[in-house]
């Protein structure tokens, strides 16, 4: 562990298993006490006006100097993670470099400072009655606990989007580690905090605890210093957190990212002429890292024809050369082959093809198809089985896609694939796909989050707690801000980005929009 700079030893108990063959990997880990956790929280809170209070351009640098350290760990890291996690080796080469490209793209926001939302509203004492002059500027929520998820141990895990868009917010920040992968929380730790010491920092910007039980989580969440709550996994774990955080004397935000099912709808023309290079992109996406993404294609709607039937038919031809791949942990296995197998119980459920069977430790990609009166007519069919299996819907016409669509709770994503001889039907689905899910894609697979200014990876409940924010691109940093309103006060007084003589930032003077 990590508290406020500095190393925290003690009995081991926390081992890491690797993924593939379920071994014990060494070292063992020191589990959070609930005084390591006092400590950190509030060494966080006791260092959070020393941060937040710094020029742009230093936490802009230090952000830049975090990303730095963690390029610099190398392969060493990568290997480590690909032994607590089962992912392949180009897979986490790729998320570390998105890890840092987002540290990166975080100071450049930083630094632009429109995020700030800095507007002044001169005084106007001619009115009647007389207009005070009002200044607003966007500052730090406070201290955030972040929460490692599983299915990125970098991205979205010790210095991922949340610990990122917090850093960059001047929030500080503790992680608590995901239990699957405290050696690659570790080392990404390590690199943090070398960073806060070479930067000047104070030293209570970023600690790690580690743990594997509720109980963990529950202290940090309730802990009175900490202002925010970041987190990505399961709806149940989203939903436990948010409880505690609307328990406490002063409730908190919890913004979490939890479960969806992404529809793709692939409108006739389109299935009319590409019905086969469809069913074989759809198993791609639907296998790519054993299905273990939020935005995996969990259901399909198309009317029914010679041309789903084709795509069912390429579809699965795709999952007979579709190898197994390990999953992230034992209990997510568990759990897959249990969703997948509540699938196959059902009366109204037919399995279209399945991929390879692999070790006991490998998700098998399947495929199930279902008629939209049965999707309809049970919710077990909307339940997130997080892996790589998914249902195709057969609806009558356009109109019973529709009201499926309709039907469904909020969504991470929701995809159209169509031609322009599909616009007409697009036009009637796009208001209901905005109603329900967060990003709205055309001719892909939901699978990709770029990140990137316009991108949201959020949606209305139980996609995310808060449907308003994002975990993605650099809209997360306002899931941390706040606004204050500055009345009539003396220049002298006033934050240095609100004062009329100022350096050059994106403001709103007067209700007019300047530089």
């Amino acid at each position: 562990m990590f508290v406020a700079g500095n190393r925290r030893d003690g009995t081991a108990n926390l081992n890491a298993v690797d993924a593939a063959d379920g071994s014990e990997l060494s070292p063992g880990f020191v589990t959070a006490t609930m005084q390591d956790v006092e400590d950190a929280c509030k060494a966080a809170a006791d260092a959070q006006t020393d941060y937040a209070g710094r020029p742009l351009a230093e936490r802009a640098a230090f952000l830049r100097l975090v990303a730095d350290k963690i390029d610099a760990l190398g392969d060493d890291l990568t290997q480590r993670a690909m032994k607590e996690s089962g992912l392949p080796e180009m897979r986490l080469n790729g998320e570390r470099g998105r890890t840092v490209g987002q540290l990166r793209l975080f100071a450049d926001e930083i630094e632009n400072g429109a995020w700030q939302s800095l507007r002044i509203d001169h005084a106007d004492a001619d009115r009647t009655p007389p207009k005070p002059d009002l200044r607003l500027r966007m500052v730090p929520l406070g201290p955030v606990a972040v929460f490692g998820a599983s299915n990125f141990p970098l991205a979205f895990s010790v210095a991922g989007g949340d610990t990122a868009s917090a850093l960059a917010a001047g929030c500080c920040v503790v992680v608590k580690g995901h239990p699957a992968h405290p050696g690659t929380s570790e080392m990404v730790a390590a690199a943090i905090t070398e960073a806060v010491s070479e930067a000047g920092m104070p030293a209570g910007v970023f600690s790690l605890l580690n743990g594997a039980g509720n109980e963990l989580g529950e202290a940090l969440v309730k802990n009175p210093h900490i202002a925010a709550v970041g987190f990505t996994g399961s709806r149940g774990g989203g939903l436990a957190l948010m409880k505690h955080a609307s328990e406490r004397k002063v409730p908190i935000p919890v913004y979490a990212e939890m479960s969806s099912i992404n529809p793709v709808v692939l409108l006739p023309n389109k299935l009319e002429a590409q019905a086969d290079a469809l069913g074989t992109a759809y198993v791609a996406s639907l296998a790519l890292g054993a299905g273990q993404f939020c935005t995996n294609p969990g259901i399909v709607l198309a009317v029914k024809g010679d041309a789903l039937d084709t795509f069912l038919a390429s579809a699965k031809e795709a999952l007979g050369t579709t190898a197994a791949q390990t999953m992230l942990t034992k209990n997510i296995k568990g759990a897959y082959d249990q969703g997948a197998g509540k699938l196959s119980s059902k009366s109204g459920a037919t399995l279209v093809g399945q991929g390879a069977e692999g070790s006991a430790a490998c998700g098998r990609a399947q495929v199930f198809t279902v008629s939209a009166a049965d999707f309809m007519a049970d919710e077990d069919y909307r339940e997130e089985v997080f892996g790589p299996s998914s249902i195709v819907i057969r609806c009558a016409d356009v109109d019973e896609i529709r009201s499926v669509l309709a039907s469904l709770e909020g969504q991470l994503t929701a995809t159209l694939h169509m031609v322009e001889g599909d616009y007409e039907a697009a036009k009637t689905l796009l208001p209901v796909l905005e109603s329900i899910a967060g990003r709205v894609l055309a001719n892909g697979w939901p699978t990709g989050v770029e990140v990137t200014h316009a991108m949201v990876h959020g949606g209305p409940f139980p996609a995310t707690s808060d449907g308003r924010s994002t975990s993605v691109g650099t809209m997360a940093i306002e899931r941390y801000l706040r606004p204050v309103s500055y009345q009539d006060l003396p220049e002298e007084l006033l934050p240095e980005v609100l004062k009329d003589g100022a350096a050059k930032c994106l403001r709103r003077v007067d209700g007019k929009y300047e530089v």
